[in-house]
This record gives structure tokens, sequence and C-alpha cells, in this order.
């Protein structure tokens, strides 16, 4: 029985098999054109995943397939998934299948901004390099370091989520215990990712983590200064990291652009988080007699509160941009973008009584509109810029307020607080989508 059991232990280990990309190459000093039709298709596959991989949509990885494959003299299709790609290349006179799979999904906007650099140096030279000088360069763009440690990432993130609060009501209390909670429940998650723990793990360990720091940071609070009862409702603030804007939002976009299995897939993904996530703040909430509510007034005249709003849309939109691993200049440039056009959204809704939903639609629009001006300008991606200048409205305290009033038995407040969530999250990718649409000649198109 032993020797039955130690046998079997030779075959488990790593569910997913890292590609060797450099020994499936029969020969790295062949020009790419000149290239076996086998060599040709790992190349254009390998820069699809790795585009993949960055948490950007199918739209994007099938254009940059395309662009290589048009330069090497190739043609290729592709169906796309959230974390695999099947494709076919074939010339006039060959056609190889390959079929890659990524070991999970993030986001990773820096890694996109240097395959954008990539993809232009490839088109100017004309696809002229060694196959081996391609991956290489490959190489260096996937195993591109973080801006981010783990730390700076965990204070950005409270930095996100304090502002985040005060924009939703909260006074400098719920900002103070949503900005540690964040930062604790964020940090959490990087490590037990880092260490590639279950993301479904690493979201309800880090969700408590964060209530609970609230908590202690609320008690604290309480005891010595005497702050009131109601500051407990702030804790909702304190989760609002697990957000899955970046799924969220480009699933719609996939969806629009007819590229159904990435849309859905994507779709389903972010709402494995959002459950997760809000069932875990949820049972955390009703075990610590925590209940969501609505913030006290604070009593700010319109002017004051309109530069507090420009402050804290900056603020929170650079906190969220780190969570992508944005360089600092594209987390400044997301900042300014989402500081104009958020507070523009929050004063349309107090001002002109612009329902929920439609303010978010004018945010994406304009936000849209400026990142493509950006993006000719500074060469940043646009979906660099535009999914974390929104992210921020995501309606996250919404989506929690839905769950827990339905696990309460509040059926008509559960599903009233769910309604708003899902017409403000359907009215994000809209504007970006029309946004787009005028910027973009290509994507008014379906072919």
């Amino acid at each position: 029985m032993c020797a039955v059991i130690a046998e079997k232990k030779e075959y488990f280990g790593k569910n997913h098999i890292m590609i060797p990309w450099h020994e499936s190459v029969r020969d790295e000093n062949v020009k790419i054109k000149e290239a076996s039709i086998k060599d040709r298709a790992t190349l254009i596959g390998r820069a699809g995943m790795i585009e993949l991989s960055c948490g950007t949509g199918a739209w994007r990885v099938r254009d940059t397939m395309n662009i290589l494959a048009r330069v090497i003299g190739v043609n290729v299709t592709a169906d796309i998934g959230l974390t695999s790609i099947t494709f076919s290349v074939s010339d006039d006179d060959q056609m190889f299948t390959e079929s890659f799979t990524l070991t999970g999904t993030g986001v990773n906007t820096e890694k996109l901004m240097q395959m954008e650099n990539f993809m232009d140096d490839f088109v100017l030279h004309d696809g002229e390099y060694t196959l081996g000088e391609a991956h290489r360069k490959l190489d260096k763009i996937d195993h591109a370091p973080q801006h981010w440690n783990n730390i700076q990432a965990g204070l950005a993130s409270g930095l996100a989520c304090g502002a985040f609060t005060f924009l939703l009501g909260g006074g400098p209390t719920e900002m103070a215990g949503a900005f540690v909670g964040a930062a604790i429940g964020h940090y959490v998650r990087r490590k037990m990712l880092g260490k590639k723990l279950q993301l479904v793990l690493a979201i309800c360990v880090s969700v408590a983590a964060a209530c609970i720091s609230y908590e202690a940071v609320y008690l604290i609070l309480r005891k010595l200064f005497g702050i009131g009862d109601y500051h407990e409702v702030g804790y909702i603030g304190s989760m609002l990291f697990i957000i899955p804007g970046f799924p969220l939002i480009t699933s719609g976009l996939d969806i629009a652009k007819q590229d159904m299995r990435s849309g859905l897939e994507r779709l389903g993904h972010a709402l494995l988080i959002i459950i997760t996530g809000t069932m875990t703040g949820w049972l955390v909430a009703y075990s610590m007699q925590m209940h969501p509510g609505d913030f006290a007034p604070l009593g700010i005249d319109p002017l004051p509160l309109l530069f507090l709003r420009l402050a804290a849309s900056f603020c929170g939109v650079y906190g969220f941009s780190t969570m992508y691993n944005s360089s600092r200049q594209m987390c400044v440039t997301a900042g300014l973008i989402g500081m104009v056009t958020n507070t523009l959204r929050l004063e349309l809704v107090d001002l002109f009584g612009l329902p929920g939903a439609a303010a978010c639609f004018i945010d994406a629009f304009l936000s849209g509109l400026i990142a493509a001006s950006v993006h000719h300008k500074l060469g940043y991606p646009r979906i660099a810029l535009t999914v974390p200048s929104i992210v921020i409205m995501v309606p996250g305290m919404f989506m929690y307020k839905g769950v827990f009033y339905l696990g309460t038995g509040a059926f008509a407040g559960g599903t009233g607080w769910l309604y708003k969530a899902i017409l403000m999250v359907i009215s994000m990718p809209l504007g970006l989508l029309f946004a787009r649409v005028l910027t973009d000649r290509r994507w008014r198109y379906d072919n």
C-alpha cells in the first residue's frame, strides 16, 4: 500500500504546466517570416496569452494576434475566453492549431503598456526579428516586476476605500476605519494570491479581515472619544477593494462586440467575486451584530463639498489604479480623469436630480472621450485609464446592501438595492462603448 502511495506521488504536482517557450522553438536564429508555421503560430499565441493575462478583453487580444499575423504573413482565427485561447494559424500551404491556458486571471496595465510598445516596434521593423529575439522581448514583458509591493498596495487600497467612503457620505471616523480595514484586507489578499492560494479563499479571508479591522478601529475610537453607534455602518467601505471593476466592465464591452464566450466568462468571474465578497461581509456583519445603514449628514456647504469631492475622487481613482499595477504616471493621469468625471456625476445627481444610472453613463462616456485623447498624446492604453477612472462609481455599497437585506429576509429592500446596482453597472460599459465608437473607427464595425 505504501509503495502504491509513493508511486502515485510522482504524478502529483501543478495542475497547469508552464510552457517552455524557448524549448518549443526549433531554431531561435531563424527569421520569423522564414520560420515554420508551428513556430510562427506559437509566437502569435504567446503574445495573445500575455495580453489575456493583463485582464484585457477579447477584442484587444484578437487585435494583437491579427496584427502579428499580418506582419509575418499568415492568417489567424481565435476563440478567446477568460483564461484560454484556442487558435489556428494558416498560410498558403499549411494550418496549425494550438490551445493555451493561463493558470489564473488578473489585471496588469503596465504589462499591457509594454505590449503596446512591443507591437508598435514589431510593426515598425516589419517583423524583421529572429524567433529568439522576439521571444526574449516577450520574456522581458512576461516577467516585468510589480510597481507596488504588498504594503504599498495595501496602503493605496486604504486610500481608495477611505476616499470612496467619503464620496458615499461617510465622515472622518468612517474614512479612518475604511482606510485601516481596506489596507489590511487588500494586503492579506495580495499575500494569499502571491502564494497561489485559491481565489475564493483569498476573497473570504481578506473581506473578513477588512470588516473585523474596521470594527476594531471603531471600538478603539468609541473607547477613546465616545463616538456614537451610527459610525459602525461605515464597515461597508472597508470591503470595497474587492470590487471586480475590470472583469465587470470588460465583460460588457466583449458582449457588445459579440465576443460572447469571453464576455460571459468574465461576467461569471466578476459575479463569483461579488457574491463571495458580499456573502462573506454579510456573515461577518451578522456574527458581529453590525448592520448597514445611512451615513449621518456631514453638513458641508456645496462649494467646500465640491472641492472635497474633487480631492476624494482623485485619491480614490489613484488608489484603485495601483491595484492594476499601473505606473505612477498612469495612476496620476487616471486620477485626474476620474477627479473631473466622477465629481461631475455626483454634482449632476445632487443639483439636477439625475438618476444614478444616467449619471454613470455620462461619467463613463466622458471618461472614454478624455482617455482617447490622452491615448493619442501619451500612448497610454485606453483601458488602463478608463476602468480605474470609473471603477469608483461601481455600486459596491448597493450590491452589499442588496445581499444583506435578502439574507435577512427583507426581499423588497434587497431587490431594490440590487436593481439600482444592476442599472448602474450596465450604464458604465455602455458609456465607454459609445465613446470608443466615436473615437475609434474600427470599433464601429463588427468585422
